[in-house]
């Protein structure tokens, strides 16, 4: 068993340790053509399952380092942008400077994109909290209560790569389900891998709990370790049905035999299963 893990979830408990390790990045989010190609592909997802135009309010679970993927949906149309945080990874210059590359991919993409628009979320951008003829973007970090965002006012909820961070899953679709309006539609990316915490991609479901515990130590997230099936009942219980699901299987990972006790009846389907792209609507 690999030591380096517990190693580092022990350090966390040494008074002072956190605040001087590195935050590290969170994913790709310091990209303009990553962020674009996210939205893209959400907003693609999203069209399958029957979204039919441009959503007008959009919140986005976990931004990372920038806000860059709301960002590309508020220049594909979207006017009103929430972005929710546990901690706060994106600052001003980042942010401008991914959107001033993203307004650049979008004008190549979209030669028509009107100026003023570019400029009406540039100072939404520069000062947030604020509406600019209709656009508004909003940061909320950290978020934990349901009540940042007013009931029924989103259209579009998505996240990518970030709801195996979460630490409290019933209590975030519940948020989700109080925020989005009746038919509106959710898009989730959901990374069931270790993240690197461990050698094989499912290798956390060989630590016993005690160990688990030590490794987690006293961030504010790492992995929650649940499967793909604890998302889709989440789903269903808060009042979600699923349009639209992608799974992607693995066969390399660690053996049944290799479970710990906590995990010994999992199913062969969440054993293997590394990725989720899911698509789902309110009602």
């Amino acid at each position: 068993m690999n030591i380096r893990p517990v190693a580092k979830g022990l350090l966390t408990f040494v008074p002072g340790v956190r605040r001087i390790m590195p935050k590290g990045r969170t994913g790709g989010t310091n990209s303009a053509t990553y962020c674009r190609d996210v939205w893209l592909k959400h907003f693609d997802g999203l069209s399958a399952g029957g979204m039919r135009s441009m959503p007008l309010t959009l919140a986005e679970l976990g931004p990372g380092d920038s806000i860059g993927v709301g960002l590309a949906a508020l220049l594909s149309g979207v006017n009103r942008y929430y972005a929710l945080d546990v901690v706060r990874f994106s600052d001003a210059d980042s942010n401008l400077r991914i959107f001033e590359e993203l307004a650049g991919l979008f004008r190549a993409r979209e030669p028509s994109l009107s100026e003023k628009r570019i400029s009406l979320i540039r100072s939404a951008l520069l000062s947030p909290e604020s509406e600019h003829d209709g656009i508004t973007i909003r940061y909320v970090v950290p978020w934990f209560d349901g009540g940042v965002i007013e009931p029924e006012t989103v259209d579009v909820i998505l996240s990518h790569a970030v709801l195996e961070h979460v630490v409290d899953l019933d209590r975030t679709y519940r948020a989700l389900s109080l925020w989005l309006k009746p038919g509106g539609m959710m898009s989730h990316q959901i990374d069931f891998t270790s993240h690197g915490v461990t050698e094989k991609w499912n290798g956390y479901r060989a630590y016993p709990e005690i160990l688990w515990k030590i490794i987690a130590g006293r961030r504010p997230y790492l992995i929650n370790r649940q499967p793909c099936s604890v998302h889709v009942n989440l789903m269903e219980t808060y009042g979600f049905t699923i349009v639209s699901m992608q799974k992607m299987d693995r066969s390399d990972g660690i053996a049944r035999s290799q479970l710990s006790s906590r995990w010994k009846s999992i199913s062969d389907d969440d054993l293997a299963c590394s990725d989720l792209f899911v698509q789902a609507r309110k009602g």
